[in-house]
């Protein structure tokens, strides 16, 4: 497991305060663990701020999984 890839499921699971095994690459933050909007904007954010990085609005949209967000950090942090 990359060490970003790590990152992100802490940083998962300390927000939304669910157990590791849950955090799949398929999971929804919605439906699977349990998200709200703002819960999803804080997620964000937080990824941002890790990784010293800006999620446009429009991007940020299209991240609904755990996959996606690993994917999208992987590919646009440095």
């Amino acid at each position: 497991m990359s060490d970003k890839k790590a990152k992100i499921i802490d940083i998962i699971v300390d927000k939304l305060g669910v157990d590791p095994s849950e955090v799949t690459p398929e999971a929804s933050f919605t439906n699977d663990l349990g998200a709200d909007s703002l819960d999803t904007v804080e997620l964000i954010m937080e990824f941002e701020k890790e990784f010293n990085m800006s999620i446009p609005d429009d991007q940020a949209e299209n991240i609904q999984t755990v996959g996606e967000a690993i994917a999208y950090i992987e590919e646009h942090a440095q």
